[in-house]
């Protein structure tokens, strides 16, 4: 091929090549801003707009395209015929999951740093995307679901409020029920637990079913809650004399009539130095997007405080001035550090 004729190819591809690079460093930046302040919180309207973004960089750098109206018009219905194909061939899960994303947030009825349930699923939600739901479970495991089996599927959230913690064991017949409750009362209440109960759960062939349960206030502990509850109901039952047994224990080994099945204790401070600590390690992320979480809303509520100062300011209707200039200080110093925060580098995001 002549010279000549490359380097005047290579000057009408010259506006196409830098409208691409310039379609690709405004899609990176605007991907960079989008995703600062959004922890643990993937937005529908970041999603859609480098979407639409990227959609219009691809119709531009088709229109600079050194080519006839004709060529160009071609490429053009070419390009919507594989979109159009694409989105046929994926729309009973792409369409569906986005529809999913968006009527969850529309319900709102689970925020990052949640626990949820859902079938065998359970953990705290980490982020939630246009897509997916990410939960950290109970082994510190990521798992990814997505959000039309959340829609499709009952979903159990744990109020942030408190929950009831509750565990079933089962006693023989030889012990009064009556006394069986005050332990187990006992124990909840040991457990740290409120508002302590205990149902009858079966009247079985051999033995008699007991739930215990209480209200637990702090559920960022929830696992450590139900595992210390347990321990209580070993401790408080050992020490009272009540065995925890199979009602066939006998027909295993045969034991003399006072000898009891009841472990000594191996130290009298052990309880108090077993301190678990175990939804540090197992929800570190959830713990951080919640956190995040918690950062916003105190965000918000200090902007409309500063809001509520600057009037009251403006007012003037005979008000103690300083403090309020005080409180304003205050708060437009907690602003700063709840930037500061949110400003803190995340881990690299799903979803888009």
């Amino acid at each position: 091929m002549d010279t000549s004729l490359l380097i005047q190819y290579a000057l009408g591809m010259t506006p196409a090549l830098l409208t691409l690079v310039i379609v690709m460093v405004l899609l990176a930046l605007m991907n960079f801003l989008l995703r600062r302040n959004k922890p643990g919180e993937i937005p529908v309207f970041r999603q859609v707009l480098l979407i639409l973004s990227t959609a219009a960089g691809v119709l531009l750098v088709i229109f600079m395209l050194p080519i006839s109206e004709t060529s160009r018009g071609q490429i053009l219905s070419l390009l919507g015929i594989v979109i159009t194909a694409v989105i046929a061939l994926s729309s009973t899960t792409f369409v569906a999951n986005i529809m999913a994303g968006l009527m969850l947030r529309a319900v709102n009825s689970f925020h990052p740093g949640d626990f949820i349930r859902s079938q065998d699923m359970f953990g705290r939600v980490t982020e939630r995307g246009l897509f997916h739901t990410e939960i950290q479970t109970e082994d510190r495991d990521l798992a990814t679901v997505p959000n039309l089996f959340l829609v499709t599927n009952p979903v159990t959230v744990v109020h942030d409020s408190g929950t009831i913690i509750s565990a079933t064991l089962s006693l023989g017949y030889d012990i009064s029920h009556r006394r069986i409750e005050e332990l187990l009362i006992q124990a909840a209440n040991d457990a740290g637990l409120t508002d302590s109960f205990v149902l009858v759960g079966e009247l079985g062939d051999f033995s008699v079913s007991y739930r215990v349960g209480g209200f637990f206030e702090d559920v960022s502990k929830l696992l450590t809650a139900k595992s210390n509850l347990r321990k209580k109901i070993l401790s408080v039952l050992h020490r009272n004399g009540v065995e925890i047994v199979s009602p066939n224990f006998m027909n295993q080994r045969v034991l003399a009539e006072d000898k009891q099945m009841i472990p000594r204790d191996y130290r009298e401070d052990w309880e108090r130095l077993e301190e678990s600590t175990a939804e540090e390690v197992i929800f570190d992320k959830a713990d951080s997007a919640a956190e995040k979480e918690s950062l916003k809303k105190e965000k918000k509520t200090a902007k409309a405080r500063l809001i509520e100062i600057d009037a009251e300011l403006k007012a003037n209707n005979k008000i103690d001035t300083a403090s309020l200039e005080h409180e304003k200080i205050e708060a437009e110093k907690r602003l700063q550090e709840i930037e500061a925060s949110l400003n803190e580098p995340n881990d690299e995001t799903k979803d888009g």
